[in-house]
């Protein structure tokens, strides 16, 4: 499942590293840039919940009309939990718990099942958008070796690190940029064409947070 994204005319188009149930944090930088949610996108790499106490409201930005977010590995977590062919079993649940689903435990166990229904199909494995004239291409944790391979879907994209694990510099076919999350970094670093975003918002309060048009300038100057 992909989305795609004609350009936008409108406004600008924001990338967002891992949220983690950050929402007080992504309201703060969103305000930074002066986002104006009737003109401007943000595409959000995935892992919207999990880990941090406000991750039911941050399931729901997966319903607003200017957030346009993939499915993470902590989204598949709960969905396994809640309402995969596992549901209701000790493995799934405690998989979820361990990575950071107690969250969940607070909250009304129908509301968060019901949001996450929801969501899902708001979630797709990968988005493309167009930025200046560029194809830009969204997964959470890795993307293949030929954009064109991107479906059907591979745990790679909600699990891989092998790339950053092994500094991979070959950038990735049939697509100008790839934007991901999953692996924690310092700050955002590029490898090739994939663009790593996430730096650990939940445990070091820095939510990345980037215009599409300035990444693309990133790259253009290397």
């Amino acid at each position: 499942m992909i989305q795609r994204h004609d350009a936008n005319h409108q406004g600008r188009d924001f990338f967002v590293g891992d949220v983690h149930g950050q929402l007080a944090l992504l309201q703060t930088e969103l305000e930074a840039v002066g986002f104006d949610r009737k003109r401007d996108r943000l595409f959000s790499v995935g892992d919207l919940i999990d880990r941090g106490s406000e991750s039911l409201a941050c399931l729901s930005l997966a319903l607003e009309p200017w957030c346009h977010a993939v499915c993470g590995n902590h989204e598949m977590l709960a969905f396994d939990a809640l309402l995969g062919e596992n549901r209701g079993s000790p493995q799934a649940h405690d998989a979820w718990m361990i990575n950071g689903g107690t969250w969940a435990m607070t909250a009304a166990h129908g509301e968060v099942r019901a949001m996450l229904q929801r969501a899902l199909p708001h979630l797709p494995y990968a988005r493309e958008v167009m930025v200046e004239g560029r194809r830009v291409g969204i997964v959470h944790a890795e993307p293949p070796a030929d954009w064109r391979d991107v479906m059907p879907p591979s745990q790679a994209l909600l699990w891989g690190r092998t790339r950053i694990m092994k500094g991979d510099e070959t950038p990735v076919k049939g697509i100008d940029a790839v934007v991901v999350g999953h692996t924690i970094v310092q700050r955002p670093m590029r490898l090739g064409n994939v663009h790593y975003i996430d730096t650990g918002a939940f445990n070091t309060g820095k939510l990345t947070l980037i215009e599409a048009r300035d990444l693309l300038r990133e790259d253009a100057s290397c």
